[in-house]
């Protein structure tokens, strides 16, 4: 997540101003979706296309005079670990175009309007809708639209997600009703404002902007759409034996938790994992991998025609570019703040790496050598007694578990 976050940051997206676009969809395309992989690209292109030509128009060019760039990812999962589709479009701000003179150009344009927010999602749902009737997933009757999606009943991968899509429970003696959630918190009637608009299940936000000297705030969003499907600080196990999950944060109806029985909450996180092969992380526009723009606009200058690789004895200027993956050292500083050439005495930055061991028998080994050399008193190698955690009230039925074990 920290690593994803950072090569965004500093390979990609660095001295733009980039906004958020989010877009949510019903709840019966969550499910097509996931079982159709292959025909995500395709919805994938039509928002991207819609988007950027909107702010394409508004720089004041066509499609063919500049371009603009994104990176989408996507999330399968809802706070309620319910599967949930959407995409986290980090769009540029503006629009670039190529001068065979002057080079590149970037041309800024204002935050998008509420008309602009309504505008958009119609014409994005309106042509999912086309698309999906076209190729024949979507059936259309006077008065309704149904899915056609292919049933096997052996197929049990489905039932887990049609479940999980419809807040639903997947598995025991419940199966089929709704999962048991608590409300600690009165409901909300909050509309719509400012950058986001919804139709028909559709959901298009765009409040979220980051100036292009802000990159310590690009990076927590990067972090934030990057990060996995659960939290361990939100988990917990009540005194009866549910999985206990906090939302990050409440449902318009007040909702707080979520309850799920030990198997059923199996099956939840069996219904968030992609299929094989199905990537994540989306370059699109100038940003695209096969883009002639990107590495003339990139920090890292990946891509075709990069400087870096034009004056390499093969001359071969087509040929992308690949930057180095961060060190163990540079993971450690980005992420958890931990400088190991820091010395702890003086904490002058005079303390060298020699070399990075993954080896877990020469690790044994030095650590037994050390253990020889520098012998320590035998109280300190022995661990404390296991003891019951302390006999304390709770006003609520659960008991907080940090490191909770997934099954390994």
């Amino acid at each position: 997540m920290a690593e994803s976050a950072a090569l965004l940051v500093d390979d990609v997206l660095l001295g733009y101003p980039i906004r958020q676009w989010v877009l949510s969809l019903p709840i019966p395309l969550r499910l097509l979706l996931a079982r159709n992989p292959s025909e995500l690209s395709k919805v994938m292109q039509i928002i991207h296309r819609a988007i950027s030509t909107h702010i394409v128009n508004k720089a004041g060019f066509t499609n063919k005079q500049s371009k603009t760039g994104a990176v989408t990812l996507i999330q399968r999962f809802g706070s309620a670990l319910n599967l949930n589709i959407h995409f986290h479009m980090l769009f540029l701000e503006g629009a670039i175009s190529e001068n065979p003179l002057s080079g590149t150009t970037f041309t800024r344009i204002k935050a998008p309007s509420h008309s602009d927010m309504v505008e958009l999602v119609h014409t994005i749902s309106y042509r999912i809708a086309n698309y999906l009737e076209k190729v024949g997933l979507v059936e259309r009757d006077i008065e309704n639209s149904f899915l056609n999606l292919p049933i096997d009943d052996e197929d049990s991968l489905l039932q887990l997600q049609g479940a999980s899509v419809s807040y639903r429970i997947a598995m025991g003696p419940q199966q089929g009703q709704k999962v048991f959630t608590l409300q600690t918190l009165p409901a909300s009637n909050e509309g719509e404002y400012g950058q986001l608009a919804n139709t028909s299940g559709f959901s298009l936000h765009a409040g979220v902007f980051a100036n292009a000297d802000e990159p310590e705030k690009l990076e927590r969003l990067c972090r934030y759409i990057s990060r996995p499907a659960i939290s361990e600080q939100r988990l917990s196990m009540t005194d009866h034996g549910k999985v206990r999950y906090e939302l990050k944060t409440p449902y318009r109806d007040g909702t707080t938790h979520v309850f799920f029985e030990p198997l059923d909450f199996i099956g939840k996180l069996v219904a968030l994992i992609p299929p094989p092969r199905l990537n994540l992380t989306r370059f699109y526009g100038v940003f695209a991998p096969n883009s002639n723009l990107r590495a003339q606009i990139t920090a890292s200058q990946r891509g075709k025609n990069s400087p870096k690789i034009v004056n390499q004895k093969d001359g071969q200027s087509d040929k992308p570019y690949h930057a180095r993956a961060m060190s163990w050292a540079q993971r450690l500083k980005r992420v958890f703040n931990i400088d190991i050439t820091e010395c702890e005495k003086c904490e002058n930055h005079n303390v060298s790496i020699i070399a990075c061991i993954i080896d877990i028998h020469v690790i044994q080994k030095i650590l037994a050598h050390i253990d020889k050399k520098h012998p320590t008193s035998k109280q300190t190698k022995l661990l404390p007694h296991l003891r019951a955690p302390p006999d304390e009230q709770y006003t609520n039925d659960f008991t907080i578990q940090r490191d909770f074990n997934f099954g390994a």
